[in-house]
């Protein structure tokens, strides 16, 4: 994880810049992406989606707010979330994972997952103050995850984790 809190700098890049660079990046190299979405709800996904030429990369994903649901259908560890909570980046890192499970196909395993936790606002959670991120990234070469104190209003939170997860992401490819 990276230990400082700091998002690259992106001088004008909007999620949406970054999804269709993504996009692009991922067709080029043949390859596919899942999400698992807490912090973002579907933000992340539905930036994706907007980029021309998703549909060729672009596998699905599922909100998971719930703690039961990210257990479940994600496959968080129980243990990890009743110790840790699930503000944590070893929950982003499994989310991520879960992502590229639930959106592999039989005969074609998706190359990347992505996965989002963290607290928007108002109020702090299992003791993490509001801005508190944690991006998972899933890949053929293992899992990563990037922490985060981002400032702003709880809009402002969700549009940059989205951003960051997406370069985050990109940067990986």
């Amino acid at each position: 994880m990276d230990s400082d809190f700091q998002p690259d700098p992106r001088i004008g890049e909007t999620a949406f810049h970054v999804a269709t660079d993504l996009v692009e990046k991922l067709r080029n190299a043949g390859q596919t992406v899942g999400v698992a979405e807490s912090l973002t709800a579907g933000a992340v996904c539905s930036t994706i989606a907007s980029a021309m030429g998703a549909s060729k990369v672009f596998r699905g994903g599922c909100v998971a707010y719930g703690s039961e649901l990210k257990e479940e259908l994600l496959g968080v560890d129980k243990q990890l979330i009743a110790e840790k909570g699930v503000i944590h980046a070893d929950v982003a890192k499994q989310m991520a994972e879960g992502a590229r499970r639930i959106t592999s196909l039989k005969d074609s395993e998706t190359t990347w997952g992505i996965g989002t936790t963290g607290v928007a606002g108002p109020d702090k959670q299992d003791d993490k103050p509001v801005g508190t991120v944690y991006i998972g990234i899933a890949g053929p070469n293992g899992t990563y995850s990037f922490g985060f104190a981002f400032p702003g209003t709880r809009e402002q939170i969700i549009e940059a984790t989205t951003v960051e997860a997406l370069h985050r992401l990109r940067k990986s490819l």
